[in-house]
């Protein structure tokens, strides 16, 4: 007992310490807390989905027809028809032969990849992949080389010497703390050149790029036997859940290996009804996708000239860099003083020094909500410059 309570006096000293707000309704550009309301920055319902009406309908319907819980594992008798549908949806909606369905995304990297890397295998990993490619990694006992961020070089000499008979190259599509987009092109050619199968975590490209939102394939234009697609069904998709799509005898191995799949109970029939509504949705409102397109540009111009750097990138993940611990936290509670809440990030979910504010736009952000936004950090900014000052 006594060793953690000195532990976390370790972390509230360094700035580490992690802390939880409850959320009293349902999901938007505006939020009600217990102790108060804010406007929210932080969420991944980048499309405005979570609350929409046509997914509770189909969430009411899948509940009456199917009850609350799946029952069961997909491999005994929880595969109901309803996701043998959703399956079918995904595979067509990213033009891939077949899918399967994972209760999140998380789980679904923790089974995917040992699935498809074992001891004696090599995994190539980007330095910023997300924790549960990370955690992936760890439990395939392969052989990892984690080559720099996006360093195609760096990456095509590391597959060029290695001698393991099975190479697997893993990489975030949208990074989730950067914002940026993998050279994805690039990464499937060094894996056709070098005989190698890349896995593509595109947790927040799915539903925000591409045609109709298909995601980094789509956006790339890019199609092959190589690529593993993983993408998330709890962020633009605005409901729960992962998938991972690929050739039929890959996703025919997965089911039969995949541990996060074979032994966990499947994800209840609603959600899986929810989604299909959600991938109609994705697909034919365009201007969703459009209307995001717009925050960002607005939000980017708005925010030139700060003292704190903000990250390229062309998504709805727009990272202010402000470098130390306690500063960003200090930032971020000032503008939740004011009612906008923008989260800070702090290792080990980022390099150390670059501790930051997770900027995270939505389909529910108005004009209006961001200028607010932008004039709160401004105000902050010359704050800061008259407190160096004096």
């Amino acid at each position: 007992m006594l060793q953690f309570e000195s532990r976390l006096g370790e972390l509230e000293n360094a700035g580490l310490t992690r802390k939880r707000r409850v959320v009293a309704g349902q999901h938007g550009s505006h939020l009600d807390l217990i102790d108060s309301p804010c406007l929210s920055f932080c969420g991944n319902d980048y499309l405005g989905l979570a609350s929409h009406p046509a997914l509770i309908a189909a969430a009411q319907r899948g509940a009456a027809m199917y009850g609350v819980g799946a029952g069961a594992s997909h491999l005994l008798c929880g595969h109901s028809a309803a996701h043998a549908q959703l399956e079918d949806a995904l595979a067509s909606f990213v033009r891939l032969p077949r899918a399967l369905y994972f209760s999140t995304g998380y789980m679904a990297a923790l089974g995917t990849i040992p699935a498809l890397a074992e001891p004696g295998d090599t995994i190539f990993s980007d330095a910023l992949n997300h924790a549960c490619l990370i955690d992936g990694t760890r439990l395939s006992r392969a052989d990892v080389h984690v080559y720099p961020h996006a360093d195609v070089g760096a990456l095509d000499d590391a597959l060029r010497n290695c001698t393991s008979p099975h190479k697997l190259v893993v990489s975030d599509a949208v990074f989730s703390m950067d914002g940026d987009i993998a050279p994805v092109p690039e990464l499937l050619a060094l894996c056709e050149r070098h005989d190698a199968m890349l896995l593509l975590d595109d947790a927040h490209g799915f539903g925000v790029l591409g045609e109709g939102g298909r995601g980094v394939l789509s956006h790339f234009g890019l199609t092959s036997p190589r690529i593993i697609y993983m993408g998330t069904l709890g962020k633009a998709a605005g409901v729960s859940g992962a998938f991972v799509a690929g050739p039929r005898s890959t996703i025919e191995w997965l089911l039969q290996r995949a541990r996060t799949y074979i032994f966990t109970t499947a994800t209840p029939p609603l959600l899986a009804m929810a989604t299909v509504e959600s991938l109609k949705l994705i697909e034919e409102e365009n201007w969703r996708r459009e209307h995001l397109v717009a925050l960002i540009r607005q939000l980017r111009a708005g925010l030139a000239g700060l003292p704190w750097r903000l990250l390229p990138s062309s998504t709805p993940i727009q990272p202010l860099i402000v470098g130390g611990n306690q500063h960003v936290v200090e930032l971020s509670e000032a503008l939740f003083k004011q009612g906008i809440w923008v989260p800070a990030i702090r290792p080990p979910t980022v390099p150390a020094g670059s501790a930051r504010l997770r900027i995270s736009l939505s389909v529910v952000h108005s004009k209006g909500d961001v200028d607010r936004l932008i004039e709160a950090l401004r105000a902050a900014a010359n704050a800061t410059a008259s407190n160096a000052d004096t």
